[in-house]
């Protein structure tokens, strides 16, 4: 047996155990064996760091159950173990540029590609009386389904299987709403496909988009915090700097745990 080395951060929060969990898999291992791990673990992502060079690395990303071209709280959690400074993240969607400091870290996005969508079955899935308007978003290969409305977020009640045919009818990986609280702030929920876990504590690569379309929908201030996971005891609070042409998305970063993996010597191929 061989020993993968992995640590759990906690991204969007200054506390661990708050936050969004993700864990980060420090020896390089097998491609079959990503996939069960990240299942064994069954947090919201797993990362697999698969190349590093002084200044920049490639990493792979699964849920409990499948593979992401890119997300937004695995390159925060990430960048900030491979230490202070600026960093290139390369995923399957992309590269990315990453800032970070010791207390967390910041990434630049891509802008969205936006369409409006009418669909009346986003209300019936949110379980809400109403919804303002609705978009499909897409960036770095994840395209997510955006609704803004009016009425609190903390009681809503949302049909599970409602919300998966909403997401595969449009082809999402999220379905996400959000409220606007007061100029600078948005509550979100924000709910997967298919992942193993509904809804996720906080969502980065969802928070750029809809912070756009949020000051396009109420004319708020380019920099916003975004309060995401109180509803499932996970708080994040994410900030964005939504420019479409300087899309900056970022949060604190803590170390919450560290250990090994017992892998068969076979699937371990070294640091």
């Amino acid at each position: 047996m061989a020993a993968v080395r992995y640590r759990i951060v906690d991204v969007f929060t200054d506390r661990p155990l708050s936050g969004n969990a993700l864990c980060v898999v420090l020896d390089t291992c097998s491609e079959e064996l990503m996939q069960p791990i990240a299942r064994e673990m069954m947090l919201s992502e797993t990362t697999f760091i698969t190349r590093r060079s002084e200044r920049a690395y490639s990493m792979r990303i699964f849920t409990p159950s499948i593979e992401l071209p890119f997300a937004g709280h695995p390159t925060l959690g990430t960048a900030w173990l491979m230490g202070p400074g600026d960093w290139t993240q390369t995923t399957s969607g992309g590269s990315v540029p990453v800032r970070v400091n010791a207390d967390g870290a910041e990434m630049t996005q891509p802008a969205p590609a936006v369409v409006q969508v009418d669909d009346p079955g986003v209300r019936e899935a949110a379980g809400l009386d109403q919804v303002l308007r609705v978009w499909r978003a897409e960036a770095a290969g994840n395209a997510h389904l955006v609704a803004a409305v009016d009425s609190p977020l903390e009681a809503m009640r949302p049909r599970a299987d409602l919300v998966q045919d909403v997401l595969q009818r449009h082809d999402t990986t999220t379905f996400g709403l959000m409220r606007r609280l007061d100029e600078r702030t948005l509550h979100v929920r924000v709910f997967f496909q298919g992942s193993g876990i509904v809804e996720d504590p906080g969502t980065g690569s969802f928070a750029g988009p809809a912070a756009l379309l949020a000051r396009a929908q109420w004319d708020l201030d380019a920099d916003i915090l975004i309060r995401q996971g109180d509803e499932i005891g996970r708080p994040c609070r994410i900030r964005v700097h939504a420019d479409p042409d300087d899309l900056r998305v970022g949060g604190g970063v803590v170390l919450a745990a560290e250990g090994e993996f017992a892998i068969p010597g076979s699937g371990h191929v070294g640091a």
